[in-house]
């Protein structure tokens, strides 16, 4: 019965904290997006060209080699869709450390520390690349990509703007700006921005991806597949493209096909998060915590102080028993931020541990930390919580009564038991006593009776007269008569009683006067 609760409401937990990221193409380059280290000779007429000058620094030949050797590196584990970012780090500062003048390199590392969560590495090594090669874009937009993905949607719209105004030919950030009309709800702007990147670059893969997005959203489901399929064109291996058509699969309630698609995008990039709490919120629900624990823990690589994948990691450990791990998990999503989620979750594996009361009080501290009764809505599950428990100390009462009485009726018993045994031990025991006396038989000697008494003795009592009667012995201890040689002859009448006379008067001593 506990397991059953347990179970059903660690699913519960995991909806109630795990949110997930929002829908976005604001991501930063998914590759290396310059090809060398060899800056571009401007072609005539072409504006968005970088310009030359006399003061443009020469890159070492050694820097080209190892900057080369890195990039065939990139492009080979992109391929294989496995990275060794620590691996392609080196390379690129190895050939960094050639010159330290090789901007591209600068960009490259900043693109590897943001794969790795390392954000603030990431825009040191952007800005780096910019103030050594102004004119190396990327990097400006790379930095408008962490400003919008950090909520700072006005600086990310001034740099794209920026870029604009020096490259009004540009479609990439053309493209990024579409994706933040679209974020905004301006749906109108973005497509005709989207549009506009591609009428400049039909190759432009974020413009495709904003496009896809609003028909997404406006649930125009064929448009956005036709649109993905497009896209899938200029790059197979983008994982936002995936996790779309995923999400577009949830929303026509068909599970298996959006599993397939997240777990295309996971394996297209496995710092993908998105795809990761995806993946890991439908493992949840399908009580599948084994599951759900792995993709976790990829969420907890990317970032080891997500409170929120931190409770989930917890409720994961919960469904497969762990409960001391369910709770240090808990420990370590309070030390980066406490959630009311945190306390519902810590009564939940109380409540499993049969504490009832202390599971009620950690439920009734979840309500008051979610705004008290009225900030809870009315069928929260948190209320059935509770009266799961109320009945659960209910009846470990009515069990504990239930085995007082058990106690007494077996008392009872037992002792009626013991008196039954003592009366038949008492039964046997006079049995045996008989039984013994019996196998003595009669006493023997000259004196002895038949019957075991001496002769001469009676037990018979005097009569009214005092006179003993004569004991009778039994047939057995008659002498056999002897068979009469004639008939007896009758016996002869009784002679008749002589009247008795009067008692003659005693002769007494005394002399008689004569009368």
């Amino acid at each position: 019965m506990k397991t059953t609760t347990g179970l059903k409401f660690a699913a519960l937990s995991a909806a109630l904290a795990l949110t997930g990221c929002k829908t976005t193409s604001a991501q930063a380059s998914n590759g290396v997006a310059v090809a060398g280290p060899e800056v571009k000779q401007a072609k005539p007429g072409d504006k968005n060209a970088p310009a030359v000058s006399d003061n443009t620094p020469q890159i070492s030949s050694k820097a080209k080699l190892l900057f080369e050797d890195a990039v065939k590196s990139f492009d080979a584990q992109k391929k294989a869709r496995t990275f060794d970012y620590p691996g392609l780090e080196r390379k690129f500062q190895a050939a960094l450390d050639a010159d330290s003048q090789l901007a591209e390199a600068d960009y490259n590392l900043g693109v590897i520390a943001e794969r790795q969560g390392k954000t603030k590495d990431a825009m040191a090594h952007y800005r780096d690349a910019l103030s050594k090669k102004p004119t190396l874009r990327q990097a400006a937009e790379n930095l408008a990509v962490i400003a919008q993905n950090q909520g700072d949607e006005k600086g990310a719209t001034g740099i794209y703007e920026n870029i604009l105004t020096n490259y009004p030919d540009d479609a990439s950030s053309r493209a990024r700006l579409a994706e933040i009309y679209r974020r905004r709800g301006e749906n109108d702007k973005a497509v005709d921005m989207a549009k506009e990147a591609l009428f400049r670059d039909p190759k432009t893969l974020q413009a495709y991806k904003t496009l896809m997005l609003v028909n997404f959203e406006t649930k125009q489901f064929s448009m956005a597949r036709l649109i993905a399929l497009r896209a899938t064109k200029i790059d197979e291996s983008d994982p936002e493209i995936a996790y779309t058509l995923g999400l577009m699969n949830l929303a026509e309630k068909d599970s298996v096909k959006a599993r397939v698609n997240f777990k295309r995008a996971a394996e297209s990039r496995g710092d993908y998060l998105p795809a990761q709490y995806q993946l890991a919120k439908m493992a949840m629900e399908q009580e599948d915590y084994g599951g759900a624990e792995e993709h976790l823990r990829k969420i907890l690589q990317a970032n080891g102080n997500n409170a929120e994948a931190l409770i989930n990691l917890g409720v994961a450990y919960k469904g497969i028993g762990q409960f001391d791990k369910a709770m240090a998990s808990y420990d370590s999503a309070d030390k980066v931020k406490h959630l009311p989620a945190t306390t519902l979750n810590r009564g939940i594996i109380i409540g499993l541990k049969g504490e009832h009361e202390k599971a009620i009080s950690y439920f009734k501290n979840y309500i008051q930390e979610s705004g008290g009764e009225a900030g809870v809505s009315a069928n929260h599950p948190v209320f059935e919580l509770i009266k799961a428990e109320e009945a659960a100390i209910a009846q470990k009462e009515a069990d504990k009564k239930a085995m007082e009485e058990a106690a007494k009726m077996e008392a009872e018993m037992k002792k009626q038991e013991d008196a039954a045994k003592e009366a038949e031990r008492q039964q046997k025991e006079a049995d045996f006593k008989k039984a013994t006396e019996d196998a003595k038989g009669p006493p023997k000697g000259p004196d002895a009776k038949p019957d075991g008494k001496p002769a001469g003795k009676t037990d018979a009592k005097p009569d009214a007269k005092g006179e003993t009667p004569v004991e009778t012995q039994p047939e057995a201890a008659k002498p056999a008569a002897k068979p009469a040689a004639k008939p007896a002859e009758p016996a002869a009448a009784p002679a008749p009683a002589k009247k008795a006379e009067p008692a003659k008067p005693k002769a007494s001593d005394e002399p008689s006067d004569g009368l």
